[in-house]
């Protein structure tokens, strides 16, 4: 009910705006258009607000029917918005000058009124315009989200790594978001794409799911084929929780992807692999402990922290961590997020240092909510371990 309430405002008063800009401007009064442009506003309130419920509530099968006109219509709201906003100040310089001067008679003053016909299309315009850049924004978010991942290679010095291991190649993956509108097609091109890639280990670093192991065990099944040389490692995301996070990990174990809960091993000898739980665990008495996961690790060798918000760095880097790698931002999904992600995270994407100790986010392989990205490609990325030496 928070969730709807804090979403529901603003959905809300975005409807609102549009309507008014869209059908209010654009339309006379007590006109056909009217009515029907203020149902329709109605109408698409009403499917968002139902399909933020309904997708949470049904198995994806059916949460799919809701999903994709719901979901493509909040990012085309989001950008309609934007681009409106962005519109209003040319919008009322145009307005202002659509008038009309009445002749004058003797010498009463000059009249200066509106004219109703100018006013009109200048509004049409800007609605038609918007429109169409609101859509070709989405459309080509769509084209993103929906496309392969980018794979990407980022190599990475770290001072304690063996000479022996340099060239050591970590596939890492966050973010797959399957539910309603990714499934079973998603995860086996994700598979088929680190399988070619040969790696040494697969980091698997949260939000795996949106839904329960009854609803996405068959779309998470073609985990069981990924294949690398030193095995496929998983930590838990904040949407883990918010789908039974204890049937997942027992569902992910048993694909052959090993859980790290608040735990390490030690990889080809020289490289330590540690993993926390994320920090929405603390709600579900699942909380991260990364003393308990570094405990009794050979100091000698480098750590490979992998945690799934980029805020966790904080602990990591205070404990020596050489590498932290995160997913959860997205990128920001859907600019102009990615100017706020930082408000809440160290970094939106990337590779980057917080002390001695570098943190690499991936954008992630899904997506969250809107089947769109913009300015946030998916990504799959092969870390690079390099010795210093």
């Amino acid at each position: 009910m928070i969730f709807l309430l804090l979403l529901g405002v603003p959905v809300a008063l975005g409807h609102l705006y549009l309507w008014r800009r869209l059908v209010v401007d654009t339309t006379l009064p007590r006109t056909l258009g009217r009515r029907i442009g203020t149902v329709a506003v109605v109408g698409a309130f009403v499917l968002l607000m139902s399909t933020l419920v309904v997708t949470r509530r049904v198995p994806p099968e059916f949460g799919k029917f809701f999903a994709w006109p719901g979901f493509v219509w909040l990012a085309v709201l989001f950008y309609l918005a934007i681009v409106l906003g962005i519109a209003e100040i040319p919008r009322r310089v145009l307005l202002r000058r659509a008038t009309l001067v009445p002749a004058a008679v003797g010498p009463e003053p000059v009249e200066v009124v509106p004219d109703p016909a100018r006013r009109l299309f200048i509004s049409r315009s800007v609605a038609i315009g918007s429109g169409i850049a609101a859509g070709s924004v989405v459309g080509y978010g769509m084209t993103q989200a929906l496309g392969a991942p980018q794979l990407l290679r980022v190599p990475v010095t770290l001072d304690k790594l063996q000479k022996s291991l340099s060239g050591f190649r970590i596939a890492v993956v966050s973010d797959i978001h399957l539910g309603p509108l990714l499934g079973r097609s998603h995860t086996e091109r994700i598979v088929r794409m680190i399988n070619e890639q040969e790696a040494d280990l697969v980091a698997i670093v949260g939000d795996l799911v949106d839904g329960t192991v009854a609803e996405l065990g068959e779309a998470a099944a073609p985990l069981r084929d990924l294949v690398s040389r030193h095995g496929s490692y998983f930590v838990t995301g904040n949407h883990e929780y918010f789908s039974g996070h204890e049937q997942w990990i027992s569902e992910i174990d048993r694909l052959g992807v090993n859980p790290l809960r608040n735990e390490g091993l030690t990889i080809a000898g020289g490289l330590e692999l540690v993993g926390v739980n994320d920090v929405t665990g603390k709600s579900y008495g699942d909380a991260p402990d990364l003393d308990r996961a570094l405990a009794g690790r050979d100091t000698n060798n480098p750590v490979v922290l992998l945690a799934h918000q980029p805020v966790q760095v904080a602990d990591a880097s205070s404990r020596g961590v050489d590498l932290q790698l995160s997913g959860h931002t997205h990128g920001g999904q859907m600019v102009p997020f990615n100017f706020v992600v930082p408000l809440q995270q160290p970094s939106v994407a990337g590779l980057s240092k917080v002390d001695d100790t570098w943190l690499y986010v991936s954008r992630g392989a899904g997506f969250w909510g809107p089947p769109v990205r913009v300015g946030a490609p998916p990504d799959i990325t092969m870390i690079e371990l390099r010795s210093a030496g």
